[in-house]
């Protein structure tokens, strides 16, 4: 099935959603309950941007997420992605948004008993890859992120640098024109973050928009991109090279 992040559409014609921004907020909230989570969110990201999320706990960053995934949707206001309302997808069509969107996480949710390889593999398999597409796909991607050494080692062998690389290396399997990063340095050291980080940098400059949450205020002021930040369920500020400012 084609779906709207494809850059031909079914006729295979150009696909003239890809001409505007790749995610686009357009008055948004969410409330639980009596908690508003979201209030009157606008946003728009451009294919090929990468965007830091920032703001303290609670700030709504989590729920930008959760809604760009369609894990929720939205109480008010609209989410478009390549040009499409994604709160009107049918439940069968979630998945391939979903396998066109990469996430990594803080914790690296690895399968213990799988291998590097297994694990990439994994992600494929669930999504009834054949053997011949595993077996290609599978090796270049560990290559990618630098653990082509380790693909027989299991997550109790690797350091959180490594095994972060692997979850990485998963969300990237379906080739997800979007890379969403929520706090994946979080649990690693600085030498280790500095690494990961240089990591979804690349995977920026190879074409792919990236999305990073993170409290940590010297990722944020080294990389000097594009800076998002929340308070309270709204967009205080939004600097194009910016720097971490709560």
């Amino acid at each position: 099935m084609k779906f709207f992040f494809d850059k031909k559409n079914e006729n295979g014609e150009p696909n003239k959603e890809q001409e505007g921004p790749l995610i686009e907020f357009n008055e948004v909230s969410k409330k639980y309950g009596q908690i508003i989570a979201l209030y009157k969110v606008n946003l728009k990201i451009k294919r090929g941007e990468f965007v830091c999320l920032v703001g303290p706990s609670g700030a709504g960053k989590s729920t930008v997420l959760r809604l760009l995934i369609r894990e929720e949707k939205p109480t008010k206001g609209h989410i478009a992605i390549a040009g499409r309302d994604i709160n009107r997808l049918r439940h069968k069509e979630l998945p391939f948004l979903r396998r066109k969107i990469g996430m990594v996480f803080q914790d690296y949710k690895l399968l213990p008993n799988k291998n590097v390889c297994e694990n990439v593999a994994y992600a494929l398999e669930v999504c009834d890859a054949t053997k011949g597409e595993i077996a290609h796909k599978v090796p270049k991607i560990i290559e990618l992120v630098g653990l082509a050494e380790r693909t027989n080692s299991y997550p109790k062998e690797l350091s959180g640098g490594e095994e972060q690389r692997v979850s990485i290396a998963r969300a990237l399997v379906h080739a997800p024109r979007l890379l969403i990063a929520d706090e994946p340095t979080g649990n690693l050291d600085h030498d280790n973050a500095r690494e990961i980080v240089q990591l979804l940098l690349k995977i920026n400059q190879a074409g792919t928009t990236v999305i990073l949450a993170t409290h940590n205020r010297d990722i944020v002021n080294n990389l000097r991109k594009r800076v998002v930040t929340m308070r309270e369920g709204k967009i205080i500020s939004d600097q194009m090279q910016g720097k971490y400012i709560i």
